[in-house]
């Protein structure tokens, strides 16, 4: 039986019971949200025990038996006040406006504005702080900031929920449900929800649905993201953390620009985050964008292409940005700190229309690059909601969070039309803690297939033909073509096969007719997105699916120069409790350790673990220490390729053959990886992207430095506060 939630049909004094409970327990997250306890004061409080479980209190854990019965009690079901499954339809994302950088006020620079000052809220601290919370000084400027200096920006906040009335969605009504975009929409998750208070959930420029950014390679960005969110830390409906450092996951730009989890800025400030959009290995491969070989290109406007240096085999496709707050990443993501970020090249133009290096994957041809007609950006999410049908987090124990709602582009389980022809559709695991496994089906349940052209943002060497996609964890993005040619007056839809019994991993993938049958105990197995074939194409389908999409770099004569064994798994110790920002925000249950039988460490962004040499490839050998969990881990900055699973022993299907920056570990299991360290410095990540274990001291810092600059090795690490940034000069280094 599951752990989670109550089924259904459980009786009014259990769900009064489990009610009471949750209410109980939602106290402790707001307390611990506002800073006023950690983890180690509920240990000494009795309230967990060392394993990271709730103890077994009655009115506060969900897993106490109902006098002394053996079944848990669970966790009362999410109201949906009377919607239907896909009686709504899906909103597609609402793309970012691109303006000129010129536009900014204040311009913006290579240093951070540290000697320009604001008020700052007695909330917090009073007195007076730089307006940009980036960190001062030459250490965190912009790497080669004039020589990638932006050319286009987005200008976004951060800040609670509102109405969306600029809604953009980038593709005319008829290709977006027929849904006006001068319509205004709430800030719900359907029509018969309630909408959200304006502290439930804090969302980019606070509104629905989700944001997208478009950019080309050979064209550098700027992303000026302002927090606007409440200065009083107690203002958020009983969860998330109002200081936020946003991660363009998995940018290939200096780590001043990664949002480095201590690098987090507060209410009433912005930052300045300067993504190049550049290939990786620009400086040494191909480095003047004259080889005659090289497929990499930047698409132009007037449909051509112009030459970029680098490795076209790292072409990059998808991305998404999010929150990186130390502690508090899986509140603030789950409150709606995601967006996502397609990224257009000459290989995947974003367009139908051939020359002889557009790929033609599905998308439009009404512009030369980034057309969205056929192009569909899915966030997927399992939510939870309170008795008034608020959003609501839970931390049922330090294994993870899991909804049991599950929701696509923030709406609960929505229908989308479609015509006739074949679709690209980037599909985004934004869960806290859930795995996914989506298949697809017809109104009959007859599997249907689908090619996977994607894994993380890269496209695959060759296309995958299957009719249920590999578990997805936290943060992986498959990217899926669906011709709906066949299906013409008809239905499918998308199946979530993996099922959970608690936030350790999958428990089991069910058969598609199982899921279909409603008989699982875990609420968000089964059906979650329609789609309706509704009409004939507009004009002809010219998109292909080619059996070669791009092949990986070859690594043959690039030596490795040193094998590194990093372990995952519990009982992490923390290293300097004295002079650690953990020993004010709190320890937690996870750590990571770098030799078999010695310490596994809790996070502590001031204690460096690895420190690879700039310029050269390495093999990072990913091991699960063990206890039944299941981790995706997730290394910053450098996309890697999978050499092997469980020392050769298990093989490595094709979608994950191409090059990746999500690895999913499974039970007991070790993944070796080749990554090299190219073009930018600074300090960057590695941790579980299950967020409650990332939250919980399951990640570390490494440092990339030997090029050359002006970063010191190490680095010194950033304490930020409202009046200022200050640094300790000498980090940890193991």
């Amino acid at each position: 039986m599951s752990r989670i939630y109550l089924p259904e049909d459980a009786s009014k004094a259990r769900i009064r019971e489990a009610e009471n409970a949750r209410r109980n327990r939602g106290e402790i997250v707001k307390a611990r949200s506002w800073g006023q306890v950690s983890r180690r004061d509920l240990l000494k409080m009795g309230l967990f025990t060392g394993a990271g479980l709730l103890a077994p209190i009655g009115g506060l854990n969900p897993f106490v038996g109902n006098a002394g019965a053996s079944i848990p009690t669970g966790a009362p079901r999410s109201p949906l006040f009377g919607a239907r499954e896909f009686s709504q339809p899906m909103y597609r994302f609402d793309v970012l406006p691109r303006y000129d950088v010129g536009l900014l006020n204040p311009a913006p620079r290579g240093h951070a504005y540290s000697e320009v000052l604001q008020a700052v809220p007695a909330d917090l601290g009073g007195g007076m702080g730089p307006i940009e919370g980036r960190p001062g000084g030459d250490i965190w400027a912009h790497q080669r900031w004039a020589q990638f200096y932006p050319q286009k920006c987005f200008n976004v906040s951060q800040q609670g929920a509102r109405p969306n009335t600029i809604y953009n969605p980038g593709v005319p009504s008829g290709l977006n449900n027929g849904i006006q975009a001068s319509k205004t929409i709430q800030p719900r998750f359907h029509p018969k929800f309630p909408v959200q208070d304006v502290n439930s959930v804090w969302t980019f420029n606070g509104t629905v649905p989700p944001k997208l950014a478009q950019v080309r390679y050979g064209e550098p960005v700027l992303l000026r993201h302002y927090n606007r969110l409440p200065p009083k830390v107690e203002d958020n409906n009983g969860f998330g953390r109002h200081t936020i450092s946003t991660h363009e996951h998995n940018g290939h730009h200096g780590a001043e620009n990664d949002g480095f989890t201590g690098a987090y800025f507060f209410p009433g400030q912005f930052y300045d985050y300067h993504w190049p959009i550049v290939l990786a290995g620009h400086d040494t491969i191909n480095p003047n964008g004259d080889d005659p070989t090289s497929k990499g290109f930047m698409p132009l406007d007037n449909g051509g292409v112009a030459p970029i240096p680098g490795d076209w085999h790292e072409t990059m496709s998808t991305h998404w940005f999010h929150d990186h707050m130390f502690s508090f990443t899986a509140q603030n993501v789950y409150k709606g700190n995601a967006a996502m970020m397609n990224m257009y090249s000459g290989l995947d133009r974003g367009s139908e229309i051939p020359d002889g290096v557009n790929l033609c994957l599905p998308s439009g041809v009404a512009k030369s690059w980034g057309n969205l007609d056929y192009d569909v950006n899915l966030l997927v999410q399992d939510q939870a909601y309170d008795a008034n049908g608020q959003l609501y987090f839970d931390i049922f124990d330090f294994d993870g969070f899991l909804g049991d709602v599950m929701t696509v582009n923030f709406a609960y389980k929505p229908y989308l039309e479609v015509e006739a022809r074949k679709y690209r559709f980037r599909i985004l695991n934004a869960c806290v803690s859930r795995f996914l496994k989506i298949g697809l089906c017809d109104a009959n349940g007859n599997a249907k297939p689908m090619f996977q052209i994607a894994n993380d943002g890269n496209l695959l060497p060759s296309p995958v033909t299957l009719t249920e996609m590999d578990e997805q964890g936290t943060a992986e993005r498959y990217e899926v073509v669906i011709d709906f040619k066949p299906f013409f007056g008809k239905k499918l839809y998308l199946v979530n096969l993996c099922e959970h019994a608690d936030g350790k991993g999958p428990a089991r993938d069910v058969s598609l007719g199982e899921a279909l049958s409603g008989t699982s105990p875990d609420p968000c197995v089964g059906r979650f997105m329609e789609f309706r074939v509704v009409r004939r194409p507009s004009y002809p389908d010219q998109s292909q699916v080619p059996g070669v999409l791009i092949p990986n770099p070859d690594l043959s004569t690039i030596p490795v120069t040193q094998t590194r064994n990093f372990y995952f798994g519990s009982d992490g110790i923390q290293l300097d409790m004295s002079d650690s920002i953990a020993a004010y925000i709190g320890t937690g249950k996870w750590g990571i350790g770098t030799a078999d039988g010695k310490p596994k460490y809790l996070a502590d962004f001031n204690v460096i673990t690895a420190a690879p040499k700039y310029g050269t490839r390495e093999v990072w050998n990913l091991i699960n220490n063990g206890g039944g969990w299941d981790h995706p881990i997730h290394i910053h900055f450098e996309e890697g390729i999978i050499l092997n699973r469980d020392g050769g022993r298990t093989p490595v299907p094709p979608w994950e053959a191409g090059r990746k920056d999500v690895y999913r570990l499974r039970p007991g299991g070790t993944v070796s990886i080749s990554i090299q360290f190219r073009d930018w410095g600074g300090m960057f990540m590695e941790h579980c992207h299950n967020t409650v274990h990332e939250d919980n001291a399951m990640l570390m810092r490494w440092e990339l430095s030997g090029d050359g600059t002006a970063n010191l090795a190490p680095l010194p690490t950033p304490y930020p506060t409202p009046q200022g940034v200050t640094f300790n000069p000498n980090p940890i280094v193991l």
